[in-house]
C-alpha cells in the first residue's frame, strides 16, 4: 500500500494543477454543465437535420415498419442559409468605409482602407467563415467569432515567401465556448473558450509566430509526461486522476494521444492570494493543469474581441434560440404522419384476412386458389382510403407553417401567393413578407460589421512592416499593386458591410419613388425635383458606380461634341470639293442672296 501511495503522489506531482488553471477548469465545467439542456436540444436538432431515416431520431421509438423522414427541416435550413448569404454578399461591392472626420473621409484614405480589407477578406477566406457562422446562426441560434492575425509562408525555390499576412476571422463553435448566461450583456461576462490542437499544430504555432514560443514548453512537457507514463500502470493513473478531459475516455488515453486541450479565459477575476481584482486578462491553460500565458487582453480597448449574434434573443438568458428550435416537434409530426400513412396504405392494400371455418392453407395473392369446406369463408378486412388522402393536405399545411415560422420570405423565394398582382403589389408583398427575414439578417450584418472592424484593429496592432495588395482599378479595369503601411490604415471611422441593409433599403426607396411619380402627386412635385440628384439616386440603387454612365448634363455636352464633329466633317467635305475649281465655278456653286450683299 505504501508503494501505491508513493506512486500516486509521484503522478500527482508532475500533474500538479496551478491555481489559475484549477479555477478556470472548474469554471468551464460549471458553465458547461449549466447548458446541458441546451446541448441536448442542439443534438436533437442535428439528428433531424442530417437524418436519412427515422432510426436515428426520436421517431425511432414508434411502431411503424416504414422509417421515411421528410427532410423539411433540412430544406428550411438550406433555404435560409442560401438567402442569408446572398443578401450579405449581393455583389463584390458589399464593403464600405464610413469616415468619422475629414481626414478619414479623404478619397485616398477611404479607398486604401477599403481596398486593403477587401483584399484580406478575399484572400483570407472571410466569405467561407461567414458561411459556417450562418450555419451556427441557423442550427443553434448562436454564432461566435474573433479576429486573428496570420502570417503564412511558403517555400519558393529555396526562399521563404509570404503567402498571406493579415487579419482573418476565426469561427468559435457554440459547443466550445461557455460564459455566464445571466450576465447583462455578452461583452460584460467572462468567457472560457476550449480548443483541441495536435502536438504538430502547436509546434507550427511556435515556429510561425514569435509571440507564441511558449508552445514549445507545452510540447516538451507533454512528451515528458508521456515518457513517465511507462513507469506506472493504468490502475495507478486512474487512482491518481483528479479531473477528466472532455471527449476522452480517461486521463491516460488523453495523455497517450497527440491532442492537447486548451482552455482560454477572457475577462476579469479576483486573485484570492493577493486580494486584488485583475481586469481584462487572457489566461491560457493546457491539460487543465498548467498556465502557459497570463497577459492583459491585447486590444486597444482592453476588452476581448469575441463577438456573438443570436437569432431569437431571450430577455434573461444570453443563449439565444434558433429558427429551427420550435420546428423540431413539427418535423417529428411530419415523419409520424408520413410513416403512419404508409403503414395505413399497406394495411388497406394488403388487408388482414378473416378466416371462418375450415380453410386449407393458401397464399394470398392474384389468381390464388382457396379451398373452403362447408360453412367456411375468407373475408378481407378492408376500409376506405379517404382518411389517408386527407392527411396529405394536412401535411402540406404543416410544411407551409414551418416555412412561415422560420421567417422565410415565400414571395422572395418564388412561392407566389394566389391572385393577380401588379409589379408594384408584388414588390410590396415581398417587402412585407420579408420583414422577419430582413430583421434577422440585419442582426447578423451588425455582428459582421463588428468582426470586420476587429479585424482592422488586429491588423493595425500587428502590422510591423509594409504590405503589398492587389486591387482592380474601377476606371481602367486593370490590376494594380499598392504598398500599404500601418499609417495608411490609421483613420477614424468604421468598415460597414452594406449588403442586406443597403439593398433592401434602396429597393424600398426606389419602389416608393416609382409609386409617387406614377401618380398625380409626381406631376405636382416635378418642377421642384432635381434631375441631377435623382440621377445620383438611381446610380446608387442600381449600383452602377465606376462606369460613369450618369454625369450632370453629360448628354448635352456629348451631343454638342457630336454636332461639332458633324459640322467639321461637312466643312472638310466642302473644302475637298472646292479644290481644283475655277473662280467662276466656285462663284456659281456658292450663291449669295442679294439682300445679304
Amino acid at each position: 500500500m505504501a508503494t501505491a501511495s508513493k506512486k500516486t503522489v509521484e503522478i500527482r506531482s508532475f500533474m500538479a494543477r496551478e491555481d489559475n488553471a484549477e479555477w478556470v477548469g472548474n469554471l468551464w465545467d460549471t458553465w458547461n454543465n449549466q447548458r446541458a439542456e441546451k446541448m441536448a436540444s442542439w443534438a436533437e436538432t442535428d439528428k433531424f437535420i442530417f437524418a436519412v431515416d427515422t432510426t436515428t431520431t426520436a421517431n425511432s421509438s414508434l411502431p411503424w415498419t416504414h422509417t421515411t423522414t421528410l427532410p423539411k427541416l433540412t430544406q428550411i435550413r438550406d433555404n435560409l442559409h442560401a438567402n442569408y448569404l446572398s443578401s450579405l454578399f449581393p455583389n463584390d461591392k458589399w464593403l464600405q468605409w464610413l469616415a468619422y472626420d475629414k481626414n478619414a473621409a479623404k478619397a485616398a484614405t477611404a479607398s486604401t482602407i477599403q481596398a486593403y480589407m477587401e483584399n484580406k477578406t478575399r484572400e483570407g477566406g472571410f466569405r467561407n467563415v461567414i458561411s459556417r457562422l450562418l450555419y451556427d446562426y441557423i442550427d443553434k441560434g448562436n454564432a461566435f467569432a474573433m479576429p486573428s492575425f496570420e502570417a503564412r509562408y511558403k517555400d519558393y525555390m529555396g526562399e521563404k515567401v509570404a503567402d498571406f499576412i493579415g487579419p482573418v476571422l476565426v469561427r468559435i463553435s457554440p459547443v466550445d465556448i461557455v460564459f455566464d448566461p445571466t450576465a447583462a450583456a455578452f461583452d460584460k461576462t467572462p468567457k472560457v473558450v476550449r480548443s483541441i490542437k495536435t502536438i504538430g499544430e502547436l509546434k507550427r504555432l511556435a515556429i510561425d509566430n514569435p509571440d507564441e514560443r511558449f508552445w514549445e514548453d507545452v510540447v516538451s512537457r507533454r512528451l515528458n509526461i508521456r515518457a513517465n507514463m511507462a513507469n506506472y500502470t493504468n490502475t495507478e493513473w486512474n487512482k491518481a486522476s483528479q479531473y477528466q478531459v472532455d471527449g476522452f475516455g480517461s486521463l491516460t488515453e488523453y495523455y497517450q494521444s497527440d491532442y492537447v486541450e486548451i482552455l482560454e479565459f477572457f475577462g476579469d477575476y479576483h486573485d484570492a492570494q493577493s486580494n486584488t481584482l485583475e481586469l481584462d486578462r487572457m489566461i491560457t491553460i493546457v491539460d487543465r493543469s498548467i498556465v502557459v500565458r497570463d497577459v492583459p487582453v491585447p486590444t486597444y480597448s482592453g476588452g476581448d474581441l469575441i463577438r456573438q449574434v443570436g437569432w431569437r434573443l431571450r430577455p434573461e438568458n444570453l443563449w439565444a434560440m434558433g429558427p429551427l428550435d420550435n420546428l423540431v416537434g413539427m418535423q417529428y409530426l411530419l415523419d409520424h404522419r408520413e410513416n403512419m400513412k404508409s403503414n395505413a396504405l399497406d394495411l388497406k392494400v394488403m388487408s388482414p384476412l378473416k378466416i371462418i371455418g375450415e380453410v386449407e392453407e393458401f397464399t394470398w395473392g392474384p389468381r390464388a386458389e382457396i379451398h373452403i369446406d362447408e360453412n367456411g369463408d375468407v373475408q378481407e378486412l378492408a376500409q376506405g382510403f379517404n382518411d389517408i388522402f386527407a392527411s396529405n393536405n394536412e401535411m402540406e399545411a404543416i410544411e407551409a407553417r414551418m416555412e412561415l415560422y422560420a421567417g422565410a420570405p415565400r414571395e422572395a423565394m418564388g412561392v407566389r401567393s394566389p391572385g393577380e398582382k401588379t409589379a408594384f403589389e408584388v414588390q410590396s408583398l415581398e417587402n412585407a413578407a420579408g420583414r422577419i427575414f430582413q430583421e434577422k439578417i440585419i442582426q447578423f450584418e451588425v455582428f459582421m460589421e463588428q468582426c470586420l472592424n476587429d479585424m482592422l484593429e488586429t491588423s493595425h496592432r500587428n502590422m510591423d512592416m509594409g504590405d503589398v495588395i492587389r486591387v482592380i482599378d474601377n476606371d481602367l479595369g486593370v490590376q494594380q499593386f499598392l504598398n500599404i503601411t500601418k499609417e495608411d490604415i490609421t483613420a477614424n471611422g468604421v468598415l460597414r458591410p452594406v449588403g442586406a441593409r443597403h439593398f433592401a433599403q434602396k429597393a424600398q426607396e426606389l419602389q416608393n419613388l416609382t409609386g409617387i411619380f406614377n401618380s398625380q402627386l409626381g406631376q405636382i412635385i416635378a418642377p421642384h425635383t432635381s434631375s441631377v440628384a435623382l440621377t445620383r439616386f438611381v446610380e446608387d440603387v442600381v449600383d452602377l458606380r465606376g462606369y460613369e454612365i450618369f454625369r450632370p448634363n453629360v448628354a448635352v455636352a456629348e451631343q454638342q461634341e457630336t454636332q461639332a464633329l458633324v459640322n467639321q466633317a461637312d466643312e472638310d467635305n466642302m473644302m475637298e470639293s472646292a479644290e481644283g475649281m475655277s473662280e467662276e465655278e466656285l462663284a456659281a456653286t456658292v450663291s449669295v442672296p442679294q439682300n445679304e450683299v
